[in-house]
């Protein structure tokens, strides 16, 4: 993807979008792992499968984000043993807050997109490192963000 001419000389890192359709979500994102001018890895996994219905894109620290797909993926499937259906998306998006509310004083470097359809219908939600939670139709991440609104 070229960049436009107002953004030449600008690099970004991860991107990933979210976009609410009529019948589903759409989950995007780039696939390179950079450590600042280093390419830490061309195809690295952004976009996790969280249940049938819903999934998370991740940016930022990888670490950190692993531990929250792992950490939801755990509880979704908890949910689904107890209770016999899958775990509404907003609430996995709560869950997600709460898990990084609680590390606000040593926050989890990561932004996340959940997004998947249930009952409810179909939802994105949008969450920073310190568990600001907002539901949005349409939202990018990560630092190449603004080239992605452009």
């Amino acid at each position: 993807m070229g960049l436009l001419p107002r953004h030449r000389g600008l690099r970004a890192g991860t991107t990933t979008i979210g976009v609410v359709c009529r019948d589903g979500v759409i989950l995007a994102s780039d696939t390179r792992a950079t450590m600042g001018h280093l390419v830490a890895h061309k195809k690295a996994k952004k976009i996790h499968k969280i249940d049938d219905h819903l999934a998370m894109t991740i940016a930022g620290g990888m670490a950190d984000a692993q531990w929250v797909v792992d950490v939801l993926r755990a509880n979704a499937s908890l949910y689904k043993l107890e209770l016999g259906r899958p775990m509404p998306v907003r609430s996995a998006a709560v869950l997600v807050a709460n898990l990084l509310f609680q590390r606000r004083l040593f926050p989890l470097l990561t932004q996340l997109l959940i997004g998947g359809r249930d009952h409810e219908g179909c939802h994105v939600f949008c969450l920073d490192p310190f568990g600001s939670l907002t539901e949005e139709e349409c939202v990018a991440t990560g630092s190449g963000s603004f080239i992605a609104y452009g």
